[in-house]
C-alpha cells in the first residue's frame, strides 16, 4: 500500500527539516569564519520565516494527511497529521517565537565557544517537533514529536563546552526527560491496550462508550484511570508543573539564555499542545477523572512557582520559577473541562500562552544582552539600567509589568482576566481565589525587579556593537508584540476563540 501525502499540509515542518540538513552540510564544508557563522544564522532565520509563510497560507483551511484508507477500516478522523485552527495557533506561536530565539542566538554565538552549525541544526530539529506536535492526531506521532522537541534541547543545553554548569544542566534535563517519557509511554500503552487504537478520535469513541472495547472487555475503569494519571504526569514533567518542577531553576540557569527562552516558550507550548490534545480530544469522556487533578496541580504550580521566585537573586532563576508559576495559570482553564459552553477552556489557555510568550521572550532578550556585561547576572546588576541604557531598561520594565498584569502592560492583565473568568464560570471558585492570591504574590518580585531598573546606582553598561544588532531586533520584536497586544488584546482572543 502506498499512502498518499499532502505535501502542502506538512510543508512547515518539511521546510525546517530541509533547512536543518542544509545548515549541517554547509557547516561541514565551508571554512570557519564570522561570515559563515552569520550566514548560517541568516539561513536558519530564512527557513523559519518560509515555514511561517506556508503556515500563513494554510490559514482558513482544514487539511489532513497520513490517513487510514476506508478500504482498510479507516474513515473520518483516522488521520495522523491534521492542520486545523488548533494546529495553526500553536505552530504559529512556535515559529514566531523561533524568529526571536534565532535572533538571540546570533548574538549569543558571536562570543565563540559554541559550535554554530550544531547549534542551528539542533534548534531547527527542535522546531520540527514543536511544529509537528500540534498537528499530531495519534499517540505514536505525539510521542515522537514530543521527543523530537526534547532530545535536541539536551545537546543545546550542554553545547557550551568546558562549562560545568551547562553540563550539569544538560544531565539534569536529560534524566528528568527520560523519566517523564517512560512514565508517559506506560500510560500511552495502557490507553492503547484498552482502546485498541492509537488514533485520538478512536480512543475518545471507545472510552466515551460510543464504540465497543476490543475483545469484548466491559469494565476497565481502573486501567483507564491509571493510564490517564500516568499520561498527565508525563506531560507535567514537560511543562515543569508541580510536583515535577524541581529541574527548572538549575537547568534554566545553566543553559545558554536562548535555550532557557526556548524552554520557557517553545518547549512549554509543545507540552501544552500535547496535553490538550490527549486530555481534551482523546480523554474528554474521562474528564471527571483528570479535571480535579489538573485543578490541584494548577493551584500548586502557581503557588510554588511564585514563592520560589520571591527568593531568587539570579534573574534567570527568577524567570525560571516565574515560568513555572505561569504554567499554573495556563493550566487553570483546563481544570474546568467542558463545563463552560461557548468560549472554551482550550481557547482561554491558548490566549494566555500567546500573550505570555511575547512578554517572556522580551524579558529574556534583554537579560541576554545584559548578561554579556555581568558575570553573575543578578538583580543588583540591573540597578539603574533605565538610566544607562534607556531602551533596554524601558523594554524590560514593560515586559515585567505585563507579566505582573499591571497597566500599561494590559496584555498580561487581560490574559489573567480571561483565565479568571473561565474558572469562575466553571464553578471552581476556590481555584479563582488561589489565582488571585498568587497574582498579588507575583507583584512583589516583578515590581522589586522593575524598581531596581529606575533606582540610582550601578555601573553595568549594556554591551553594544555589530553582534548585538540581532539581539536588539529580538527585543524590539518581542516587546512590540507585547505593546500591540496591550492595546488590542482582542486580536489574540479572536484568533483563539475557535481553538477548542
Amino acid at each position: 500500500m502506498i499512502q498518499s501525502i499532502d505535501y502542502f499540509a506538512i510543508a512547515p515542518p518539511l521546510v525546517l527539516a530541509l533547512v536543518a540538513g542544509a545548515v549541517l552540510l554547509l557547516d561541514a564544508f565551508l571554512p570557519a569564519g564570522r561570515r559563515v557563522k552569520t550566514g548560517l544564522g541568516v539561513l536558519t532565520l530564512a527557513g523559519v520565516v518560509i515555514a511561517l509563510g506556508f503556515l500563513a497560507a494554510q490559514a482558513g483551511t482544514s487539511r489532513a494527511t497520513f490517513c487510514v484508507p476506508e478500504r482498510l477500516g479507516g474513515g473520518p478522523g483516522l488521520c495522523s497529521f491534521v492542520v486545523d485552527q488548533f494546529t495553526l495557533i500553536f505552530a504559529g506561536l512556535v515559529l514566531v517565537a523561533a524568529v526571536v530565539i534565532v535572533l538571540m542566538s546570533i548574538t549569543e554565538l558571536s562570543e565563540g565557544g559554541i559550535p554554530v552549525g550544531e547549534w542551528y541544526f539542533l534548534l531547527l530539529c527542535t522546531l520540527v517537533g514543536a511544529v509537528a506536535l500540534p498537528a499530531s492526531r495519534d499517540l505514536i506521532m505525539l510521542v515522537v514529536s514530543l521527543e523530537l522537541v526534547s532530545l535536541p534541547v539536551f545537546a543545546l543545553t550542554g553545547l557550551r563546552r568546558y562549562d560545568g554548569r551547562s553540563s550539569e544542566a544538560a544531565v539534569k534535563l536529560f534524566l528528568v526527560s527520560v523519566v517523564s517519557t517512560a512514565v508517559m509511554l506506560f500510560g500511552v500503552s495502557l490507553l492503547y491496550g484498552v482502546s485498541g487504537s492509537v488514533f485520538l478520535s478512536r480512543i475518545a469513541s471507545v472510552l466515551g462508550g460510543r464504540s465497543p472495547m476490543p475483545g469484548g472487555a466491559s469494565d476497565l475503569t481502573m486501567v483507564v484511570t491509571v493510564g490517564v494519571v500516568l499520561v498527565l504526569a508525563g506531560f507535567a514533567f514537560k511543562i515543569a508543573a508541580v510536583p515535577f518542577h524541581a529541574w527548572a531553576g538549575d537547568v534554566y540557569q545553566g543553559a545558554p539564555i536562548p535555550v532557557a527562552a526556548l524552554l520557557s516558550v517553545i518547549s512549554k507550548a509543545a507540552g501544552f499542545a500535547g496535553l490538550i490534545l490527549v486530555m481534551v480530544t482523546a480523554l474528554q469522556g474521562q474528564a471527571a477523572t483528570w479535571t480535579p487533578i489538573v485543578a490541584v496541580i494548577s493551584a500548586l504550580t502557581m503557588t510554588v512557582g511564585n514563592l520560589l521566585a520571591m527568593r531568587q537573586r539570579s534573574v534567570v532563576r527568577l524567570l525560571a520559577w516565574s515560568s513555572v508559576a505561569q504554567s499554573g495559570y495556563i493550566l487553570a482553564p483546563l481544570a474546568v473541562g467542558t463545563r463552560v459552553p461557548g468560549w472554551s477552556s482550550v481557547s482561554a489557555s491558548a490566549a494566555y500562552l500567546v500573550i505570555y510568550a511575547a512578554m517572556n521572550l522580551g524579558a529574556f532578550a534583554v537579560v541576554m544582552l545584559v548578561s554579556r556585561g555581568a558575570a553573575r547576572n543578578e538583580l543588583e546588576d540591573y540597578r539603574g539600567l533605565a538610566f544607562r541604557s534607556p531602551g533596554a531598561g524601558v523594554a524590560l520594565a514593560f515586559c515585567l509589568i505585563c507579566l505582573a498584569g499591571l497597566p500599561p502592560g494590559l496584555a498580561g492583565l487581560f490574559a489573567k482576566v480571561v483565565v479568571f473568568r473561565q474558572i469562575v464560570e466553571g464553578g471552581l471558585g476556590w481555584l479563582a481565589v488561589v489565582m488571585a492570591v498568587n497574582t498579588v504574590i507575583g507583584l512583589y518580585y516583578y515590581m522589586a525587579w522593575t524598581a531596581r531598573l529606575f533606582s540610582p546606582g550601578g555601573s553595568l553598561v549594556v554591551v553594544r556593537g555589530r553582534p548585538q544588532v540581532a539581539g536588539w531586533v529580538a527585543i524590539v520584536g518581542a516587546v512590540g508584540v507585547a505593546v500591540v497586544l496591550s492595546v488590542a488584546p482582542q486580536l489574540v482572543f479572536d484568533l483563539t476563540v475557535s481553538t477548542g
